[in-house]
């Protein structure tokens, strides 16, 4: 455990066990963002089908 005056600031850990860590982690939001894979269906219903309420002039 390395400290910066008093507080926890940085782990060492050997090399081995960091890649082992880094291959287990989640892909961050990025990776996931830029990335071809979809995650989800995304369902868009068609443009134009809706029906618009009338609307009552204020006095």
């Amino acid at each position: 455990m390395v400290t910066r005056r008093g507080a926890e600031a940085a782990v060492l850990v050997p090399v081995q066990e960091w890649r082992r860590l880094q291959s287990a982690a989640r892909p961050s939001l990025k990776q996931l963002l830029l990335s071809d894979a979809a995650r989800a269906e995304l369902v868009v219903p068609e443009r134009g089908l809706a029906k618009r309420r009338k609307v009552e002039p204020m006095l």
